[in-house]
């Protein structure tokens, strides 16, 4: 007598791509399985900017850190180069402002670590500003970074 082997169950799979549908799945239903470059960036400039606040936020003052795509640059910019950020004082009750652009940022750079370093470039070298002092005695990691 023959053996009856089990069916095996046909599923579509047009074309040969493989199964459609997600790559990963979520670990939680809902929220997205992978980031995108943008809350990658986010998260990287939090961790940076909490860091330097954290250390001079006594001289700093209130500072409201932001991240914006691109600069609105004016139709009469003649400036060659793009700003990577923007640093408004603040007066009166108003805090002071500084704000990284991710875009040129990312566009200078050709990895994560590239990324990490243009980013704590920008931050402490605007902080220093802020607090007139030269970079490498806000952060000491600054000089590191442009070797």
């Amino acid at each position: 007598m023959d053996e009856v082997l089990p069916r095996r169950r046909v599923t579509r799979d047009r074309r040969g791509r493989g199964m459609r549908g997600p790559g990963v799945m979520p670990a939680r239903l809902g929220e997205p399985a992978v980031r995108t470059a943008r809350e990658r960036f986010d998260d990287l400039v939090l961790g940076i900017v909490t860091e330097v606040d954290e250390r001079w936020q006594e001289r700093l003052g209130l500072v409201e850190y932001a991240v914006e795509d691109a600069p609105m640059l004016p139709d009469d910019w003649g400036d060659e180069t793009v700003p990577l950020s923007s640093l408004v004082r603040g007066t009166g009750g108003d805090p002071t402002r500084l704000v990284l652009f991710r875009r040129p940022i990312e566009h200078r750079c050709e990895g994560r670590d590239d990324l990490e370093a243009m980013v704590l470039t920008v931050v402490v070298e605007q902080v220093a500003e802020l607090l007139g002092l030269p970079p490498e005695d806000v952060d000491p990691r600054y000089g590191d970074q442009l070797g």
